[in-house]
């Protein structure tokens, strides 16, 4: 049986002091690059594996932090999740994934949780903060939110520039020829709903399009409240040439809608998703969308969130990461449109 590596052997190989290895591996913020790298890449050879338990009793932590969601079906928390897991899986770190399908109640049990100690953070996707439960008073200690911008709240954030974002895809449809641009929101009041409308919003006036109050519809990020606004859209008497969403879901719910009602995508009708999930590519026809970089969305909170488990003072500022927009398949020209 192999000897397990310990802290002094990777120390011993990479040439630095224990220290500097266990700071490197505990994700503190304190080993700059490359010597980080350097480090996490020797221990990684040596297949280091931290003493959980005894690291646990020695420091009072449990060595776990929720990863919050709003609804655990949708893929396109999982690469969020792998990039998360990933870092921190390094500093030994176990991740918890709650599932709180928009229920008051079971979002307030997981802040409970985190106040009762057991767990050591949090990464927050559901938009928002619960109502009825004793938040840490440390909280900018303890939790990160990602995706989300939730106002009147002192934490660090890590999100898009949803706005923005908008903004392109509605420039990418008016540049093929589209006038009549419909959208399907996510659930207002949110931040990150109300972000993505006004860039929609934006973007019309700017292009000079017309907005009927029709077309724009709320959903809820499910592929049935995708297909449900779309089939309200369709059934208009002046309806859309493109339907732009809030999310990839309900862009694959209205693909259904068109096609049930006999228009072929994107013949017919274009259809712009917001996400980029795995299904984006592989759906028939493959889905134009915005790629999130959800990867580089779970590392930077989970790096973050772990600085402050370190005893780091906060840094409750906003990190910008860049999307992009991804042509595939379900956005043409209008065929009625002419130069």
């Amino acid at each position: 049986m192999n000897k397990r590596a310990k802290i002094k052997d990777i120390a011993l190989k990479a040439g630095v002091s224990p220290t500097t290895v266990s700071r490197a591996l505990s994700g503190s913020g304190l080993v700059a690059e490359p010597t980080l790298s350097h480090v996490r890449e020797i221990a990684r050879t040596m297949r280091y594996r931290p003493n959980i338990s005894a690291r646990n009793l020695r420091t009072q932590k449990t060595m776990s932090i929720l990863v919050v969601v709003r609804d655990i079906g949708n893929p396109f928390y999982l690469d969020i999740f792998k990039g998360a897991e990933c870092i921190a899986h390094d500093a030994g770190y176990s991740l918890l994934m709650a599932n709180t399908e928009d229920d008051p109640n079971r979002e307030a049990d997981y802040f409970d949780m985190l106040n009762h100690g057991h767990a050591d953070g949090m990464i927050l996707m559901t938009g928002k903060m619960p109502l009825d439960c004793d938040l840490p008073v440390n909280i900018a200690q303890k939790v990160v939110v990602a995706l989300e911008m939730i106002d009147g709240v002192d934490l660090t954030h890590v999100v898009i520039d949803n706005e923005y974002a908008s903004i392109e895809a509605i420039d990418h449809l008016v540049a093929l020829g589209h006038r009549k641009i419909a959208y399907i929101a996510g659930p207002i009041p949110e931040g990150m709903s109300v972000r993505r409308l006004t860039g929609f919003r934006h973007a019309m006036k700017a292009s000079g399009l017309s907005l009927p109050e029709a077309y724009v519809q709320q959903g809820d990020f499910s592929y049935r409240s995708g297909e449900m606004a779309a089939s309200k859209l369709l059934d208009l008497p002046d309806r859309p040439t493109a339907i732009y969403t809030a999310n990839d879901e309900m862009a694959f719910g209205a693909i259904r809608a068109a096609k049930n009602k006999g228009l072929d995508v994107p013949k017919d009708l274009s259809i712009f998703g917001f996400d980029d999930t795995y299904l984006a590519e592989a759906f028939v026809p493959a889905l134009t969308t915005v790629r999130q970089p959800c990867l580089e969305i779970g590392r930077r909170a989970m790096t973050r969130l772990l600085a402050h488990l370190s005893g780091d003072k906060p840094q409750t500022d906003c990190i910008v990461v860049p999307t992009e927009i991804v042509v595939r398949e379900t956005t043409a020209p209008p065929d009625h449109f002419v130069e």
